[in-house]
Formats: structure tokens, sequence, C-alpha cells
């Protein structure tokens, strides 16, 4: 018997519902399948192009995150966000995805170091915040405040989000570079304070350092009566700090919605930074409203940039290289027991072949 003819891709897409069943009720019969397959093969769409259509993760009241952003544009879809609930810190979110309650998780880079090197089977696919001009975090003392320096932190309190992450390693940098010891280091004591909380405990004198990030630094400032000690920016200048990961196993299995999660990811990236910010700012707080969780937009109204230092979240060298660098000087690591491409990728960014990323 001849064999049969291919059938055109085009003639399937122009003919009725009806007709692309019974071509494929005929190819099937050819291949000995059955009526239901053929079924679910002209029903198949854009989605069977990917092997799961559902994310889980967790997320922070009060912002919008750039896959956030990224499902609201439309750049994940058929993939869609399943929020199951808020957390506080990156390190939290991140073992999330360790368990298997969720599917990606975001965090400072050097808290990623840490878990990749307690053995967890992650790795960072795309930056998702970073420092700039715009977008900084600081410590902020009252006008009053008797701190000027860094010594004059010795047996003072500091607030910050969460401990081993991207708030102590400013404060230790700042430490050392002004050769403070590590004995002298621990006279200080730092407190885990949720962000949104800083600002009142500093001006009720309950700390006297208050670790305030972009849209919570604005806020503080516009109301006045505080200043800063020192930031990032001023530490590191412009650099991508955190990033998006996901477990090795997962990206293994679905490639193809790996891919699309980092393309609109980077999509989104680059919409914020090329769109006016009170465009943006308008498109946050409507999405706030829609998703529906009871959220204050008083904070997102001063956001000003997503800091990202890489085009679409592509991750440089330098944002994981001077983490590492930090660890092996302070004992935390061996030279050379992790390598670079052990903690991040560009793979899946669709923005990689267009430079050099070092």
């Amino acid at each position: 018997m001849a064999p049969s003819r291919p059938v055109r891709s085009g003639l399937l897409r122009a003919a009725s519902p009806g007709v692309v069943l019974l071509v494929l009720l005929a190819l099937c019969g050819l291949a000995g399948c059955s009526r239901d397959e053929a079924s679910r093969a002209s029903a198949a769409g854009p989605e069977a192009e990917f092997e799961t259509l559902e994310l889980r993760y967790q997320g922070n009241n009060g912002t919008v995150s750039p896959i956030e952003l990224a499902e609201d544009l439309g750049y994940l879809a058929p993939i869609r966000l399943n929020f199951i609930g808020s957390t506080v810190s990156g390190p939290q979110s991140v073992q999330a995805v360790v368990t298997g309650d969720t599917d990606f998780g975001g965090a400072f880079n050097g808290a990623i170091i840490k878990l990749i090197a307690a053995k967890a089977p992650i790795i960072a696919v795309a930056g998702y915040y970073g420092v700039d001009e715009q977008r900084q975090s600081g410590f902020y003392v009252l006008n009053d405040s008797p701190l000027r320096a860094a010594r004059d932190l010795l047996d003072r309190s500091i607030s910050m989000n969460t401990l081993g992450a991207h708030s102590e390693f400013m404060v230790k940098e700042l430490l050392s570079r002004n050769q403070i010891t590590l004995e002298e280091a621990r006279r200080i004591t730092l407190l885990v304070v949720p962000p949104v909380n800083g600002e009142q405990l500093l001006r009720e004198k309950q700390v006297d350092v208050a670790s305030l990030g972009d849209i919570y630094r604005d806020r503080a400032l516009e109301r006045g009566g505080v200043r800063a000690l020192f930031s990032d920016y001023e530490l590191y200048g412009k650099f991508t700090a955190g990033s998006y990961v996901m477990k090795t196993s997962f990206i293994k299995d679905n490639p193809k919605t790996v891919r699309r999660f980092v393309e609109a990811t980077a999509k989104a990236i680059e919409w914020a930074r090329s769109t006016p910010r009170e465009t943006v700012v308008e498109r946050f707080i409507a999405l706030m409203k829609k998703r529906g969780r009871n959220e204050e937009d008083a904070a997102i109204r001063f956001w000003r940039s997503y800091g990202v230092a890489g085009k679409g979240g592509l991750i440089a060298e330098r944002d994981f290289q001077i983490w590492l660098d930090w660890m092996v000087k302070g004992g935390e690591l061996e030279p050379g027991e992790i390598a670079l491409s052990r903690l991040y990728t560009n793979e899946f960014n669709p923005y990689a072949n267009e430079q050099a990323v070092k």
C-alpha cells in the first residue's frame, strides 16, 4: 500500500472542527488510535505545547513582582500563576521550592549560594530585583541619632526582613570595609522585622537602625525625620541582587514551561523599564485590586524601578561572584567549592544571544 500523504497544516487551520476530527480519525485509523484520542488531538491548542499550565508560588502583599506583571500583561499565557500564600523572606521562598510546595521562588543571590552549598537542588534562571539609582535599600536612623559611622553601630540594634540575606550581607560589608573585626561585629544585634514595620519601629525608637528598601524607604523619606547611614548602592553600585530559582528536576521535566516563564519575566522587566513610571504604577494598583488580597496600595505608589541590571533579567557573573568571594573570605566556603555554572543559567532567556554576559 502506498504511504499516506502528510496533511498540510494550513488546510487544517482553515477547516472546520468537524473536518479536522474526520481527518484525524482517518489518520488514527492507520495508526490504531481511538476516537477519544483523536478528539483530544483536535481540541489541543497552544496549551499542548507546555508540560504544565500552572506554576505555584508565594508572593508579597503590597508589591507586584516581574512575573506577576508578566501574567497581567499576557506574556505568560497560557500558563497561569497559582498564589498559595505570602512569604516574608527570600530564603523562606526558596525553601518552599526545595520542599516541592511551590514551583519557583526568589531570593537574594547570596542566600541562593548558601542554599546550594547546603545541597539544595536549585538553580537561578533570571534576575528579578536589583539595585540602581532609583531602587536602593538603605540603613536609616532618626535625624537626632548620634550614629554617624560604622563603628557607632557597635552595641546597637538593626532591623531587617531576614537573616542570612541581602541586608545582613550589606552590614557585614560595611563593617569589613571599616576594619571592624568579627568579634566586635558580634556586639551588634540584628532583629528580624517585616519590611512594612521597619519605619514604625525606628520612629518608636525600638531599634536604632532600620533597613528600608525602595518603596518603604521613599515613603519614610517623604514623611521626614530620618536620614541614611549608608546604602547598598553606595557599597556596590548598580547590580542585580536577587533571582528567581527553580528545582533542577523541574527544569528537566518542564523545559518549555520554564522557557515561557523566563521569557515572560524578561519581557515584563523590559516593559517596566521602558514604560513611564506613572503608567507602571497604575498597572500595579489595578492588578492589586483585581487579585483581591485585601492589600494596601500606599507603598506601591512609591515604586521607581525593579533595579535589575541585566537586560530582561540576564544574570551576570558578578551578580554571584561578589557573594562567593565574600563567603570564601569569611570562611563559609572553600575556594572553588561551588562553580558559577552550578548557581545560575541564562539558557532560557531570550536576550542571552544578544550580548555576552560578563
